[in-house]
């Protein structure tokens, strides 16, 4: 059974400010959850319909209407987990580092995140108007890899500042992926998704990198930000194995 006050705390975790007081963030359905769970991360508190996961005092038996009333997602899955957020890592300065100027799409931020796990890239650098990537539907996109990717929130111009990486930008106009030499360490800065790289960040990014249009016409405005992530860091992770 929910209580109350168990309600009210899951319901005010939809919003950040209410994550950072509690220290707390949402992750839903027993794939997200286990991949927590064995990167480590620290359970709170556990609510499933399924009576074989209750094996501890913090973990709840719920009713499939009462996981319903609790769940964020449009349909619920079979559990729901409250995790304690962890405390920020020192951010190294060295290996292939993704940043982001201003990513809003919970959607997108969670796929980048679950990009930078599959290409090996273990720090995500965030512009403090980026997305919170304890946003529970940035936790159901990264499916677990929130707990193998160190995110970051600083600022992301006193960030490029101070780096002694070489910086690449994606940019409609810059200069062909495929033709550049590319380092083994390196920072990548992707844009909004509206408004792309700001004019601040554009200043501190020495080179601008682009993926070449096919298509016969050329009319297709722009790549969804995920989408070109996935392309670039492609190729900086096939050029350093060639």
């Amino acid at each position: 059974m929910v209580s109350k006050s168990q309600t009210k705390l899951i319901t005010s975790l939809q919003q950040k400010k209410y994550r950072s007081q509690n220290g707390l963030f949402v992750a839903e359905g027993p794939k997200v959850i286990d991949e927590l769970l064995n990167e480590n991360m620290e359970l709170h508190s556990l609510f499933s319909t399924n009576t074989s996961e209750i094996t501890a005092e913090n973990h709840f038996y719920v009713t499939e209407t009462e996981l319903k009333k609790i769940s964020f997602l449009k349909t619920a899955n079979s559990s729901l987990a409250l995790f304690k957020i962890p405390q920020p890592k020192t951010l190294q300065t060295k290996g292939l580092i993704v940043a982001l100027d201003a990513v809003r799409d919970p959607g997108n931020l969670g796929t980048i995140i679950r990009l930078c796990d599959w290409f090996g890239v273990q720090q995500l650098v965030c512009s403090e108007d980026t997305t919170d990537c304890f946003n529970p539907k940035v936790v159901q996109a990264t499916m677990g890899s929130l707990a193998r990717v160190q995110v970051h929130y600083i600022s992301l111009s006193e960030y490029l500042e101070k780096t002694n990486l070489p910086i690449f930008g994606g940019f409609m106009d810059g200069k062909n992926i495929y033709c550049e030499k590319l380092p083994k360490d390196g920072i990548l800065v992707m844009g909004n998704e509206a408004n792309g790289i700001s004019e601040e960040i554009i200043q501190k990014i020495p080179h601008k990198i682009t993926i070449p249009r096919f298509g016969k016409f050329q009319k297709t405005e722009s790549l969804n930000v995920a989408t070109a992530t996935a392309i670039l860091l492609s190729e900086f992770r096939r050029f350093i194995e060639m």
